[in-house]
């Protein structure tokens, strides 16, 4: 009998349309490998809808709060229908950046040093001395970063705005200059390593990870082999510690000069568009997208 797969995108999250384009082209790839699929525009009334349905399996493609951060993995729990990617637990713990900084880096995994701070507070005085990174500690894909550049007097007042978006704790952390690169893991192998640039701008920011042509993706890195090699186990490792399943991405800055590298977070629904880094690593590794999604439903379990 032929698997219904129900992809859930959308939502409400400030990554709507991120999700929606992932959903998109996951559907589109389960079609083509022969599973009968359902798109969902997810919406409050996602229990309702799913109980009603009752697919075999839930594809799922959301981003950012509600769809990544355990809460959705928890419905399903409770509706017993097998789901892709991390569990509850692992969603929860990933999303929160400070906490799983923390877990990752008693595994062992090199981090940036970092406070979490509110919003107010940042407004009012440096938290590190610049330059530094600040960021929402429970957003994805760039989403209200802020990189405070050396020499700076002033720290940022955008951030005590009334209309900031992003929730009201912040995640301070010391900037590593050099290169961004990245690592999928897939079940326990990684796909490897990616070296991303901003084609325009100064750092891989969310138009550049979404805006086609807005990032130049070097696949394999063209790094010194003991530091990818590095980069591949320390991905594996913060996937472990934090209890990932299925597919996950970590995010690193490595500096040249200095020999540094910190792992910056883990991703356990990465994107998967035309621009994503994922599906590209696999291609990397041999599968095409169409395997790829193949694996990330046959892989999909309750209790994760």
């Amino acid at each position: 009998m032929t698997k219904h797969v129900a992809v859930l995108m959308g939502g409400w999250s400030v990554e709507r349309e991120v999700s929606l384009n992932t959903g998109d082209g996951c559907a589109r790839a389960l079609e083509s490998v022969g599973y009968r699929v359902t798109r969902i525009d997810v919406q409050r009334d996602i229990a309702d809808v799913l109980d009603r349905l009752r697919p075999d399996v839930a594809f799922n493609a959301l981003h950012g709060r509600f769809g990544e951060d355990g809460t959705i993995q928890g419905l399903l729990e409770i509706l017993r229908i097998p789901y892709t990617h991390s569990g509850v637990l692992a969603s929860a713990l990933a999303l929160r950046k400070d906490r799983a900084k923390t877990v990752v880096a008693a595994a062992g995994v090199p981090v940036a040093r970092g406070v979490t701070l509110s919003r107010f507070e940042a407004a009012k005085t440096h938290p590190l001395p610049p330059p530094y990174v600040l960021k929402p500690v429970n957003e994805g894909s760039s989403v209200g970063v802020i990189i405070v550049k050396k020499g700076r007097e002033h720290p940022p007042q955008e951030v005590a705005r009334e209309d900031w978006p992003c929730g009201d704790m912040l995640l301070a952390e010391s900037f590593v200059a050099g290169r961004e690169l990245t690592c999928a893991i897939m079940g326990d192998k990684s796909l490897g390593v990616t070296e991303i640039r901003a084609a325009t701008g100064e750092f891989y920011d969310y138009d550049a990870k979404y805006t086609k042509g807005g990032s130049i993706h070097i696949c394999p890195a063209q790094i010194l082999p003991k530091i990818y090699q590095q980069i591949e186990e320390c991905a594996l490792t913060a996937h472990q510690a934090i209890g990932c399943r299925g597919v996950s991405r970590s995010d690193f800055r490595y500096d040249d000069e200095t020999d540094t590298l910190v792992w910056l977070e883990v991703n356990t629904q990465p994107g998967m568009t035309e621009t994503s880094l994922v599906p590209e690593l696999a291609a990397h590794a041999g599968l095409n997208f169409g395997e790829l999604v193949k694996w990330m439903v046959e892989d999909a379990s309750l209790d994760r």
